[in-house]
């Protein structure tokens, strides 16, 4: 699905007749806002819109419930201030819904900002684009995680689920060195979480396709696949068709991660974007650097473990599961895009 439409005209009236209103919802850990809310504040007067309502996070409500009170409060467009946990929290609470999302990046990776190419650090084009892009519907995943005391939960993510070395990484990340250094404090995670990984055994299936074992460092299943630094972890991963794209990690050595960085930061993002790349990748590639990354598609994926193991969504840590239960949400949110041709 890749449903675009036009945004309509920034200064015609909502369906109800009256003046369009976008409504914000602000993550205040991450600043005060003053500067979005002076920009919308003062886009919105010039385009005829009402003046925006400011919502802001709690650490009881990471954005579900601001989103529903954004709903009910008639907003056109809700748009996003915050880092990628508050960024997918307000797509679950948007979930299914006829508003459209609007992204202020304001976090350390600004994941699902980057891939779809919005604009990362203009406040002034964020604005231009909640109130004047198109309109887009996108996949949403939908995740069901069994925690080891069999209780379950539902989440929705915007742009990748992770079990294993994955999600022990994000949940050993300094929050101080995030703050200095951004999305490279992973890197220090990276090294301190790789010395005391080991193999997690794990049961997995695709469309109930039958169900298989391996041994993996990680397993991720994204909805889209580009990360910071210029990294294509998921090189077939795209946010509108309808699919979830997994990747197994299967390293058992450095040399292995190393073979894995050169794939993924090379292979996947330059290669395979031409035709004499992706002949260099079949000559130069070996069976065991094949093996080091398995790539699977589909609608579904089931994913059991024998212990407890850590899970992690849009960069989110939700604790340790048995067992998840993943799903793709065709065309589940609507975000806004630059109206470009």
């Amino acid at each position: 699905m890749n449903g675009v439409s036009a945004g309509g005209g920034a200064s015609e009236a909502n369906a109800d007749g009256g003046a369009r209103r976008a409504v914000v919802i602000h993550n205040p850990t991450k600043g005060d806002g003053s500067g979005l809310r002076e920009a919308l504040a003062d886009a919105s007067r010039a385009a005829g819109w009402s003046e925006p309502l400011w919502l802001e996070t709690t650490p009881d409500d990471g954005g579900q419930g601001r989103a529903r009170e954004a709903l009910a409060a008639g907003a056109d467009v809700v748009v996003v201030s915050g880092g990628d946990g508050t960024v997918r929290c307000v797509a679950e609470g948007l979930r299914d819904s006829d508003v459209p999302l609007a992204l202020a990046p304001a976090g350390t990776g600004n994941l699902l900002a980057r891939n779809l190419a919005l604009p990362l650090s203009s406040l002034e084009q964020s604005v231009d684009v909640a109130l004047t892009g198109r309109t887009r519907s996108v996949d949403l995943g939908v995740a069901t995680l069994t925690a080891p005391d069999g209780s379950q939960s539902e989440h929705a993510f915007a742009v990748m689920a992770g079990l294993g070395l994955d999600a022990a990484m994000i949940a050993n990340a300094r929050p101080a060195l995030k703050r200095h250094v951004g999305w490279l404090a992973y890197v220090d995670s990276g090294v301190r979480s790789l010395r005391r990984a080991t193999n997690v055994r794990v049961r997995f299936s695709v469309d109930e396709q039958g169900e298989r074992a391996a041994r993996v460092s990680t397993i991720l299943v994204g909805n889209c696949g580009s990360l910071p630094g210029g990294i294509e972890l998921l090189p077939d991963a795209r946010i509108d068709d309808a699919l979830l794209d997994v990747a197994l990690l299967q390293p058992r050595s450095i040399l292995g991660w190393l073979a894995i960085w050169r794939r993924v930061a090379w292979e996947n993002r330059v290669l395979r974007r031409s035709s004499l790349g992706r002949r260099i990748i079949r000559l130069t590639g070996t069976r065991r650097s094949r093996r080091l990354i398995t790539y699977l598609r589909g609608e579904s994926v089931r994913i059991a473990v024998d212990e407890p193991e850590p899970f992690e969504l849009d960069g989110d840590e939700f604790g340790e599961v048995v067992a998840v239960e993943l799903r793709v949400d065709a065309g589940g949110l609507l975000v806004r895009v630059p109206d470009v041709d």
